[in-house]
């Protein structure tokens, strides 16, 4: 076994003797296996937000996407601060709710705050849509990360089987709570090897920073500047809004948040996760250092420019320790979308379903769905050929489809109809996927548009859709004041 191998399987070991620890002296039950019982500090629901952000997409997506589309990376510095602020306003409110009403998932908060069933199943099924492909993309990362951290002595799909394993056995255990320890380790390494090799690649291969970005734009001119088309400063601007907006519209981040045990703990983690962001400056230097000493990757051999470098530049046992890392960067996010995927189905579509279940039974069905949603997301995994920024920025669109219905919900009047809400969603999701899987740009969709226009994200466009949706079924369903004024006496 060499060195390398002795700190992969050391930390799997780690994270799963943490998962299983994790539920010692706490009754398992529904609310404490999902929220903690409501119980987390700020530091705490620090850690787990923050593990929310270094998932294998920054650690492997990031560099790579620096590596392969240049300035177009940025936008992650973008809205990785922007929806933090956001938070601030946002966050505070949806928890209240939540803590008042005793509620356990995002959909929860769309049916009592809408007093609809349907929309509720509606978000729960767009949840679950959009976290298989979050989850599929945390288990590509891990497999690309073991094998090539292990000098190929364990194959990609070996690689995905035992870190899958590992999660829903976990996650089974012990809940949200063997996420919350895991991440504590996870952003103590993690944090120690995105610095260090951001910085010591650029000084070790061109002298520093500076030096690094002159022999990268000498190398390829224009690369560390926006494209005129496509990936252009319309694109870069419409991505970093639309992911912005769609951070907290995730269910693991959303559900996330009814676990702090005060409002408080999310206004400290507003002003103090736009800083931690920083982080993601080190991640791109890597794919930049890339460039030019690891040439020629292609497709989504460009999520491997992290690894490559790293291999002609450390020894096995450091190569180890990277790997490891980014092992982390992929359990710990990826037990969150788990626990929050068998919760959606057994709370919010298996109940309304079964009708009178009790949160026992619900809570040993969701349990049951962790170990049977890994097993679709590895099904699709080993299937899948995308890129790892392709296949969020296209779940990215997806979620961020709620962000207009819950806005509106938070309203002292909300003037949204019921019947608007699950429209809206409707339409916006359906855009999605119909861009998405025919591939569309704005561009091809609408080539009257000026130039710059072209290279709007397509989800910007499924948003309006969305928006323009929930105006006119509200105006069509909103009963007038009188009426109501009428019905209330």
């Amino acid at each position: 076994m060499n060195s390398a191998l002795f700190f992969i399987f050391g930390i799997l070991v780690v994270a799963l003797g943490l998962g299983l620890r994790a539920r010692r002296g706490k009754d398992m039950s529904l609310e404490q296996w999902t929220v903690g019982g409501r119980g987390f500090g700020t530091l705490i629901i620090f850690l787990l937000m923050a593990g929310e952000i270094f998932t294998t997409f920054v650690f492997l997506g990031g560099s790579g996407f620096a590596y392969g589309k240049g300035a177009a990376a940025f936008y992650l510095l973008g809205y990785g601060s922007l929806c933090f602020i956001l938070s601030y306003w946002l966050l505070p409110p949806i928890w209240r709710y939540a803590k008042e009403k005793k509620l356990l998932s995002q959909p929860d908060f769309f049916a009592k705050k809408y007093e609809s069933q349907a929309l509720g199943v509606l978000v729960a099924v767009v949840g679950v849509v959009a976290l298989i492909p979050y989850l599929v993309l945390q288990l590509k990362g891990l497999g690309i990360i073991i094998n090539i951290a292990s000098y190929s002595s364990i194959s990609s799909t070996q690689g995905i089987w035992i870190g899958a394993i590992i999660v829903a056995l976990y996650v089974f255990v012990s809940g949200i709570h063997g996420s919350a320890w895991t991440s504590v380790v996870k952003d103590i390494l993690v944090m120690f090897v995105a610095v260090f090799l951001g910085l010591y690649l650029p000084y070790h291969y061109y002298g520093g920073i500076g030096p690094m970005f002159e022999a990268v734009n000498q190398a390829k001119p224009g690369f560390l500047t926006l494209a005129p088309t496509g990936q252009s400063t319309t694109w870069y601007a419409s991505t970093v809004l639309l992911s912005t907006l769609g951070f907290y519209m995730w269910p693991h981040m959303f559900t996330a948040t009814f676990a702090a045990k005060r409002e408080d703990a999310l206004r400290k983690n507003a002003y103090v996760l736009p800083i931690y962001q920083l982080m993601l400056l080190f991640i791109l230097f890597i794919g930049f250092a890339a460039v030019i000493q690891v040439p020629g990757l292609q497709g989504s051999e460009i999520d491997l420019a992290l690894f490559k470098i790293s291999l002609m530049t450390f020894d096995p046992w450091f190569v180890g320790v990277i790997g490891a890392a980014g092992v982390l960067t992929a359990l710990v996010p990826g037990s969150m979308i788990l626990l929050t995927t068998s919760t959606l189905i057994a709370n919010n579509i298996y109940r309304p379903l079964r009708g009178g279940a009790n949160d026992a039974h619900v809570g040993f069905v969701a349990k049951i769905m962790a170990p049977c949603v890994m097993l679709s997301a590895v099904y699709f995994t080993l299937g899948g050929g995308d890129t790892i920024v392709s296949l969020l920025l296209m779940a990215y669109a997806f979620v961020t489809q709620l962000f207009p219905v819950l806005l509106m919900s938070l309203l002292k009047n909300n003037p949204v109809t019921r019947s608007a809400a699950i429209a809206s969603i409707i339409v916006g999701e359906a855009t999605v996927a119909w861009v998405s899987l025919t591939k569309s740009t704005v561009g091809a969709l609408f080539p009257f548009l000026p130039t710059p226009l072209q290279d709007l994200n397509v989800g910007i466009v499924a948003l309006a859709l969305n928006v323009i949706t929930l105006v006119a079924v509200t105006l069509i369903t909103r009963k007038p004041a009188s009426a109501r004024s009428v019905q209330e006496a």
